[in-house]
């Protein structure tokens, strides 16, 4: 799987304090292993270091009937 920009995607990541959290996130840009995105949890942008995402899975989108 690739991870592209406006995709929204759901990730654990561990922070430089190793803490690990679970997060909803916007991909805006990837570059040089760092991700610009926006927590969703939250409502803030970040910035995410790609080596410290353990793991993500894309968020499927709901579908009104």
């Amino acid at each position: 799987m690739q991870i592209s920009i406006g995709q929204i995607i759901e990730i654990i990541y561990q922070d430089k304090a190793r803490n690990i959290s679970q997060r909803k996130i916007e991909i805006h840009s990837i570059r040089d292993g760092r991700i610009r995105a926006s927590c969703l949890t939250t409502g803030t942008p970040r910035m995410f270091l790609a080596a410290n995402i353990l793991s993500w899975q894309p968020v499927q989108e709901k579908r009104h009937a």
